[in-house]
């Protein structure tokens, strides 16, 4: 089973959403405003990937945020900061048993997602 985190209104989210459809991939949604943060394993992703890939550094939250910030951004600021304002989350996050992607690309979707639907 896949689970995509995101927020439903986000265009990139609803893209990976239609795709999933479109393949017949079967998938759970999780909104990180309307389902919140608690069941969120951002700790682990911080912890396996780090914050450079976690976040999103061209999104509007991390350009709100201060200098001192950015430049003293680590795995532990990185998850106080994006579990108040999870906008910070690179989306989608595409979540299976084999793999973990940060955002959405088309063709990464069918080279990983398609050998996931075949295991």
């Amino acid at each position: 089973m896949i689970t995509l985190y995101g927020i439903k209104n986000c265009s990139t989210v609803q893209k990976a959403r239609h795709w999933l459809e479109q393949h017949d991939l079967d998938n759970r949604f999780h909104d990180f405003r309307t389902d919140g943060m608690e069941q969120v394993p951002l700790a682990q992703w911080l912890k396996a990937f780090g914050w450079e890939q976690v976040l999103n550094r061209r999104s509007s939250t991390w350009r709100s945020l201060s200098d001192s910030e950015k430049s003293t951004m680590d795995n532990t600021s990185a998850l106080a900061i994006a579990n108040a304002a999870p906008t910070l989350i690179k989306r989608p996050v595409t979540v299976s048993d084999n793999l973990i992607l940060f955002g959405f690309k088309a063709e990464l979707y069918a080279q990983l997602l398609e050998k996931e639907s075949h295991s």
